[in-house]
């Protein structure tokens, strides 16, 4: 996902797409601790910097709308 992509979404799609992407994370992480092989092993590295990128924009509107 594009930095570029989560500027033009809405706060409450910012929300939504956090918790799909967390959920899916977890289950990528839960399928690692059990031993089972995993198809993409970058996966989880693609899915923490979407989750980084969605809460630095979220935090960013957030200060905006402090001022």
């Amino acid at each position: 996902m594009k930095i570029k992509q989560i500027r033009e979404m809405k706060l409450e799609d910012l929300d939504k797409k956090l918790s799909e992407l967390r959920l899916e994370l977890l289950k990528e992480m839960g399928n690692v601790k059990m031993g089972r092989p995993i198809k993409n092993p970058g996966k989880i590295k693609e899915l923490r910097r979407a989750i980084a990128r969605l809460l630095t924009i979220k935090q960013e509107r957030m200060k905006e709308g402090k001022k």
